[in-house]
């Protein structure tokens, strides 16, 4: 058994990279809203409930299988909040661009 993958496939890599891509849609609508983090957190956890659904109903995995649950929540809250940090970001440095500067890819400082 592999850690990330109950059984590998590439039609499974391609849907988990497209859940990974509703992670990161799901992230980046939070923070274009200007919503705190938790929502993101909600989002991801129900997007990883449906990620373990059609992994069993379309790829033979096991759907109570808490060790590859959490697998699939804890990749798709990287990607989520990596989403959610990087357009909090531009977004703040865009709208207020006499206050802030970016420092790094997902954060920013005062001027």
């Amino acid at each position: 058994m592999n850690i990330l993958f109950e059984n590998f496939s590439i039609g499974l890599l391609v849907f988990k990279m497209l859940a990974a891509a509703g992670a990161w849609m799901a992230g980046r609508a939070c923070a274009l809203t200007w919503r705190p983090f938790a929502p993101v957190i909600a989002y991801v956890a129900i997007l990883s409930f449906g990620v373990r659904f059609i992994d069993f109903a379309l790829f033979g995995g096991t759907l109570l299988s808490l060790h590859y649950w959490l697998v699939d929540l804890v990749v798709l809250l990287v990607v989520g909040s990596a989403a959610y940090r990087y357009t909090l970001a531009n977004q703040m440095v865009s709208q207020y661009y006499w206050l802030y500067d970016k420092s790094g890819v997902l954060s920013w400082r005062a001027k």
